[in-house]
């Protein structure tokens, strides 16, 4: 395989974005120049980042190909650039189709048809999940019929033809030759983790409540929350300090990867109640730690979990979930080997290994008569 010279347009370089990215960048055996924008205004990105793109490169035939992710517009960066602008692939993190809404806000279809476009514009089109391309699929046949005529269904069979599942890589230690080196835990308590975004689509009030409710029923732990945070912080995260005032050891983003992955490691379980999860890197590093996850009978979960561990793993409802959590808890040690199995199981996500098979399947996207999984 020859090596290629590849330019990452990364329009929100903040959270899964820019791990995605970096990690990418770091691994891969392409050489790999990111071209990023801070992450905020979204919805501005989405409308103006391949003005700015387009601005900063100087000679687009120094590159071989152009890997965008969905937040950038391909049709406009394709036609700014002109004729030099070698292949394009476009991967999505998340989509506008059908990524959940804040409460009182309303869908802006016109990002979701540039999400559209844009992949029918694109010379290869890659998803973080099997559960993301069918939703993005699904949603788009929806969007399509809405239209009052001309409904254009075949760009959902181009589009169909050149796409793929592409996972993301985690992000374990560089120094890391597998699993990663889980530390003896010195705790008197589990270790519940929470490490995603502090935002409302992680369904914090779920997350929360569990908590609260075994704790008024005298079941012991401690917690740890940690994750990116913006702007706007949903308010089941205010006063956290008061209410699990004898169980909070850590409250707020590390800034620091060591002093994160030292956390993960003295974890007993991580738990997810996102309603939105297209893949799940936070949880798969903390599986990847030691952790026993919890995870919804929904998204990207299912499909990440080897099947005759899916029992112990997925929960059905919040009731289930409690249910689970408190045997996890009650009985940490019974379930000790099954997460040492689901440890080796999410470090085969490791960049160390993921970046290879993004490193073939990109290369095939250059190339004519290209064959897609």
């Amino acid at each position: 395989m020859l090596l290629l010279k590849i330019l990452f347009l990364e329009p929100f370089y903040g959270g899964s974005h820019k791990a995605v990215a970096d990690g990418f960048a770091r691994c891969s055996s392409h050489q790999v120049d990111i071209l990023s924008l801070a992450p905020r205004f979204w919805k501005w990105r989405m409308r103006g980042s391949a003005l700015s793109f387009v601005r900063q490169v100087k000679n687009f035939s120094d590159y071989d190909l152009v890997l965008a992710t969905d937040m950038v517009d391909v049709t406009d960066f394709k036609a700014l650039a002109g004729p030099k602008c070698p292949p394009v692939a476009f991967y999505f993190h998340e989509n506008q189709l059908s990524y959940p809404l804040e409460p009182g806000e309303k869908r802006d279809f016109h990002l979701g048809f540039t999400n559209i476009i844009s992949a029918l514009a694109a010379d290869g089109v890659f998803f973080n999940s099997q559960f993301h391309k069918a939703d993005f699929f699904n949603a788009s046949k929806r969007l399509i019929r809405k239209m009052p005529d001309l409904r254009p269904g075949w760009v959902l069979d181009e589009i169909q033809e050149k796409t793929c599942v592409l996972y993301p890589g985690i992000d374990l230690d560089p120094e890391s030759r597998g699993v990663p080196q889980v530390q003896a835990n010195s705790l008197d308590r589990p270790l519940v983790i929470w490490n995603h975004r502090w935002e409302y689509d992680k369904n914090p009030k779920a997350f929360f409540s569990v908590l609260e409710k075994l704790k008024r029923r005298g079941i012991l732990y401690y917690l740890a929350v940690m994750g990116e945070r913006y702007d706007t912080v949903p308010d089941d995260f205010k006063g956290l300090e008061q209410r699990f005032d004898g169980e909070l050891l850590v409250c707020g983003y590390q800034e620091q990867a060591d002093d994160y992955r030292t956390w993960l490691a003295k974890g007993s379980v991580v738990i997810s109640t996102a309603i939105q999860e297209n893949f799940g890197i936070s949880v798969m590093e903390a599986v990847a730690h030691g952790c026993m996850p919890l995870l919804p009978n929904r998204l990207s979960y299912p499909e990440l979990i080897p099947e005759p561990l899916k029992p112990d793993v997925i929960y059905c409802d919040d009731a289930d979930l409690e249910t689970k959590l408190e045997h996890v808890l009650v009985e940490p040690e019974a379930y000790q080997e099954k997460a040492a199995a689901l440890s080796a199981h999410a470090a085969g996500f490791s960049w160390r290994h993921m970046a290879k098979k993004w490193d073939e399947v990109l290369f095939r996207t250059i190339r004519p008569g290209r064959s897609r999984n």
